[in-house]
């Protein structure tokens, strides 16, 4: 008795113990997810030991969070009328009382600067005092704002388009934990909401706290809509082949105490929902069901053959169960290579991958067979889409090419092998934090808003250390901070920077009695008496908080980003390290470039260096099973071949469509790959058992194989293209490209497993299927045929 047999009888005589235990897991599992924690920071694919990241734990270090604002804009001249530009600056009052904000700066904030030439310090005095009654008095406010105060130029207006804006400055202890979601959903969103109402106003809101709460809501509410849409369309798809609702309902119940599972393993061990483990559900659905059509497949096939319940259940557990594991444990391999790298969001998500694949194919390997058990055997109409003459049309079309057609398969293959890899060195690498959110939405539509008229919101920092306290205040670093700025103005991908150099020009400004011509650094004549008002000035402190640490050696220059590409950063960053390298020796100074922007595109970068890794990784690990099933190395080489010709034709079409390399679309080539080869252990598995069943007998070994897994290749195939396609319908253009670019290499996987793997297999038939080579496996996938072993 092997020990799939073995597995069987435990299996069916102990269903009710087995049916208990499964519930008792998935109970235990339901109250671990109450520990699922959704991710209120952005995805950070480095590692925690990456340069870059140690760069921004310093700044975060000196400075504090730097992701903690939120901008409100608008665009309208009527709010430049009393009762609209006081209800305007009300509004962001209203917000400095809430507990979640530190501080507001808006229009009714505004300090003029001015020199006190008898105490012989600055002053800050109100732009006004009293809420502007006339319209008069409020151009006259706008005007002392748009031509006279130039520090705020870009802070609070675009003086060009008349556009002004109020910053939000959240607590900095909240920006990373729920009570932000709470704040933005509960308070931010009623109040501006009311706001807009009352006064006929469209104001935008935008900032990296708010894109992050809105986006990460947008998350949430999209996993139950792939849940619900993956397991509706898989349920039609697989009542369309099988005719059957009692295996429709089996195949739903086991993929829903998949997914049970899955949600149950993300808070035993305490992982987030982002948006990559947010697939994993969804996903779960989609691979759990092919499991199912091989097994009710074999069931329905037994009875049909002999009518024996007992038997057949027995068999669907015995003949194919060590098949159906080896092609899981493919897949599970092909995300466990994510375990092996650095980042922890791709360790997490190959984790919860590896696990919950195995789980789903535990749980239909005894569900489906115990249930059965319960049940009268299948209708004759239950079987009839065993002789249906459409797929049987389909499969001798794939006999006939490949007995007749081989050389039109090869050049075929040729032809798409030269067209892919035109296409591969079209690919284009993105690292844009907000590409992929849904353009649909209003908040993305806010994000380009605030890039034209304010030059983005994604910060990008520049931490200047002078190695020396006090260093930052001396004249001739800030003429070297100035360089810099200088350096950032020149790009429009660029906001204006403000750093303590503005600070500064402001101060000469005031000392000229505010005359706007004088805003610049003074002159090394003009440093000594200008500085001196400065440190006489109270309120000197609180406004060098921002810009210098406390020690005055460490300082800040801050710029934010519009939505480019790497390509474009790359090109940023080393014109302006051009320029530190320049101006501030590394002798004397340490200046580093950082922000939350910068980091995501270098982890976009090093996310596609670990791909390679990975990839790799998982092409030998299937490599070594192959070897270890077939013991044959022209066996491994052959069955390799149409897995990847699929991935190589996937990345020609994202070159030729513009689709680019990013952290969301990254994944297309581990999932596919995990998931083609189980089509390849299938087929192999049942030629390898018609060779011995047919004495080595090649052609007619490949043509029976063709048959027997040609309908359940095709059927799983299908219900896999369906099943990723469903991603499509995501607003986030990552998952759609995720979901169709999968799609397609799944089928196109199938044909190069049904058209291209038996052609190589007949073209080196006299290389490969002799019994010197093709030597006993050291695991049986398929167990002799029943002729030989069951009279």
């Amino acid at each position: 008795m092997n020990f799939w047999t073995r597995v069987s009888r435990i299996i069916l005589r102990n269903r009710y113990l087995v049916l208990f235990l499964i519930a008792v897991l998935t109970a235990f599992l339901v109250s671990q997810m109450k520990y699922m924690r959704f991710s209120y920071t952005e995805a950070n694919l480095l590692p925690e030991d990456h340069e870059v990241n140690i760069q921004y734990d310093e700044f975060l270090k000196i400075f504090g969070e730097e992701g903690n604002l939120i901008i409100l804009g608008i665009k309208d001249s009527t709010v430049f009328t009393p009762a609209k530009f006081n209800a305007w600056n009300q509004l962001a009052k209203s917000f400095d009382s809430l507990p979640e904000v530190d501080f507001t700066l808006s229009i009714a904030d505004v300090k003029k600067l001015r020199a006190d030439r008898k105490r012989r310090r600055f002053v800050l005095e109100p732009l006004y005092k009293e809420s502007p009654k006339t319209i008069e008095k409020v151009n006259t406010i706008k005007e002392q704002l748009f031509e006279k105060l130039p520090f705020y130029d870009n802070l609070l207006y675009n003086k060009e388009t008349g556009t002004i804006q109020t910053a939000i400055y959240i607590n900095k202890e909240i920006v990373n934990t729920p009570v932000r979601k709470a704040f933005v959903f509960k308070k931010l969103q009623p109040i501006i909401a009311a706001f807009e109402k009352d006064h006929d106003l469209d104001v935008r809101v935008s900032g990296m706290p708010y894109i992050r709460t809105v986006n990460s809501q947008n998350i949430v509410d999209e996993i139950w809509m792939f849940v619900g849409g993956a397991l509706l369309i898989t349920a039609i798809i697989f009542f369309f082949f099988f005719r059957s609702f009692r295996a429709t309902f089996i195949t739903l119940l086991v993929v829903t105490i998949g997914v049970t599972w899955a949600f149950g393993f993300i808070g035993l061990l305490g992982y987030e929902i982002t948006v990559l483990t947010a697939l994993i559900p969804p996903l779960i659905i989609v691979i759990g069901v092919p499991n199912a059509v091989f097994l009710i497949n074999k069931y329905q096939q037994e009875i049909k053959k002999h009518g024996q319940q007992a038997k057949a259940l027995q068999r669907v557990i015995s003949k194919i169960g060590n098949a159906t594991l080896m092609t899981n444990l493919t897949t599970a391999s092909g995300f466990a290579t994510f375990v092996f790298v650095k980042s922890q969001l791709l360790r997490e998500f190959g984790i919860l991958a590896s696990i919950n694949i195995i789980s789903i194919f535990i749980l239909a390997l005894m569900i489906i067979p115990i249930l059965y058990s319960f049940m009268p055997l299948p209708k004759k109409k239950h079987l009839s889409h065993l002789e249906k003459r459409w797929i049987e049309d389909v499969v001798d079309w794939m006999e006939k090419m490949v007995k007749e057609q081989r050389v039109t398969v090869y050049i075929s293959t040729v032809i798409v092998i030269i067209l892919s890899i035109i296409g591969v060195y079209q690919i284009r690498v993105s690292g844009s934090l907000i590409e992929d959110m849904p353009k649909s939405k209003q908040f993305y539509s806010d994000i380009k808003f605030f890039e034209n008229e304010f030059g983005g919101i994604m910060p990008l920092e520049i931490l200047v250390d002078t190695r020396k306290n006090k260093g930052v205040m001396r004249l001739s670093t800030l003429k070297k901070m100035e360089k810099i700025n200088e350096a950032i103005e020149a790009f429009p991908e660029l906001s204006k920077p403000i750093s303590i150099v503005n600070l500064v020009k402001y101060s000469k400004q005031a000392y000229y009695k505010g005359n706007p011509k004088y805003y610049q650094l003074p002159t090394s004549q003009e440093q000594s008496y200008i500085l001196a008002y400065t440190k006489n000035s109270a309120n000197n402190a609180n406004m060098l908080n921002n810009f210098v640490d406390s020690t005055g050696r460490y300082a800040r220059i801050t710029t934010f980003m519009k939505d480019i590409g790497t390509e474009k950063m790359d090109l940023i960053q080393n014109r302006l390290r051009e320029v530190i390298k320049k101006e501030f020796p590394e002798e004397r100074y340490s200046v580093s470039l950082t922000g939350k922007a910068l980091v995501f595109l270098k982890g976009t970068n090093y996310l596609i260096t670990n791909l390679v890794f990975s990839l790799s990784l998982a092409i030998l690990l299937i490599a070594i099973f192959m070897a270890w099933m077939f013991r044959s190395f022209r066996m491994i080489l052959i069955s390799i071949i149409p897995n990847i010709l699929p991935l190589l034709i996937t990345a020609g079409l994202m070159g030729f469509f513009d689709i680019p390399i990013k952290p969301s679309t990254i994944l297309v080539f581990s999932i596919a790959f995990g998931i083609s080869v189980d089509d390849t252990i299938h087929f192999l598995a049942k030629y390898r058992q018609e060779l011995i069943a047919n004495n080595w007998k090649i052609r007619k070994s490949v043509y029976a194989a063709l048959r027997e897994t040609g309908v359940s290749m095709f059927y799983t195939s299908i219900v896999l293209f369906f099943g990723f396609l469903i991603f499509t319908i995501s607003s986030f253009g990552g998952t759609i490209a995720l979901g169709g670019l999968v799609s397609v290499t799944l089928l196109l996987a199938m044909v190069s497993n049904l058209l291209l793997l038996p052609s190589l297999l007949l073209t080196f038939e006299k290389k490969i299927a002799n019994e010197r080579i093709f030597k006993e496996p050291s695991i049986k996938i398929l167990p002799p045929k029943e002729g030989n072993q069951d009279k």
